[in-house]
């Protein structure tokens, strides 16, 4: 019995190329929003990511305040408020980002993701926003406990710009995490680099404090964060300053770390499926 030759095209064959996947614009939004519709109701749904997300946050605010008014800076509280929110979005989108891809590993279903008539980085993207969103709680819940607990003044000095720049850091740690996540696929533990990078990015982002305390040599390092200039935009909405520029920057960036996240998961999905470690726990 002689055996015909694989198809180079057969969808069986791992290594195989397959034919490139583009979906049509206009169901781009909609691909979007149920996936962070989805995965916004599961997180809901998880004990660990509930406790997370609520009381976290309010322990950054507890000392961040405390820390503010021990450096006799009583006029900044409303910004320790706003940077400790700051902070528990990153920590939900960080390790939101690698958790969802672990436990997709962990349940089976990382290879559907992957297999799916949509591109990785579509199927990726709702992840990472959902995590960003559930994050968003934490801004609202750590100015209201400065305000309730302490007595935080709200005096924004930009109101409205407020509330167009906590949406643009959002998408922006969004985009950070979408990269990360591009990475994490590979991994067999993905909070293994998750854990590392909590706390460097959030001191190079000036989440909390400004990057200009911290050593020269890091500085090029947190421009070419989203993260920084999306901080730097809140900050200057809290307390003062320019917003238009930092925002631009924080867009700007954003969308180029979505563009490399996009090229890095095809070329991490090719390797994974000609080597088949997609599915190693």
């Amino acid at each position: 019995m002689t055996v015909s030759p694989r198809d180079p095209r057969d969808p069986r064959d791992p290594s195989a190329p397959r034919e490139p996947r583009t979906p049509r614009p206009f169901d781009v939004p909609r691909l979007i929003a149920v996936g962070v519709r989805t995965h916004v109701s599961c997180m809901s749904r998880s004990p660990i990511e509930i406790t997370f997300a609520v009381l976290v946050p309010l322990l950054y605010a507890t000392l961040a305040v405390y820390l503010f008014r021990a450096a006799g800076d009583p006029d900044r509280l409303l910004t320790a408020s706003v940077g400790a929110g700051l902070m528990g979005i990153w920590g939900s989108v960080l390790f939101g980002s690698g958790g969802a891809v672990q436990n997709q590993r962990r349940l089976g279903t990382l290879e559907t993701l992957v297999v799916a008539p949509a591109p990785l980085a579509l199927v990726l993207l709702p992840i990472t926003l959902a995590t960003a969103v559930v994050g968003t709680y934490a801004m609202g819940a750590t100015v209201l406990w400065g305000v309730l607990l302490f007595g935080v003044p709200l005096d924004f000095a930009h109101p409205l710009l407020f509330l167009v720049a906590v949406p643009v850091c959002v998408l922006a740690l969004g985009m950070t995490g979408l990269l990360l996540a591009s990475t994490f696929v590979l991994l067999r533990n993905a909070n293994a680099l998750a854990n590392p990078l909590d706390t460097p990015v959030r001191l190079l982002s000036g989440l909390l404090v400004p990057v200009t305390v911290l050593p020269a040599w890091t500085h090029p390092v947190s421009w070419a964060l989203p993260t920084t200039w999306g901080a730097r935009a809140v900050h200057a909405a809290t307390s003062g300053g320019d917003v238009a520029v930092p925002l631009l920057l924080a867009a700007a960036l954003g969308a180029g770390y979505a563009l490399a996240a996009v090229l890095v998961l095809g070329r991490v999905e090719r390797r994974a499926r000609a080597a088949a470690t997609l599915a190693l726990a």
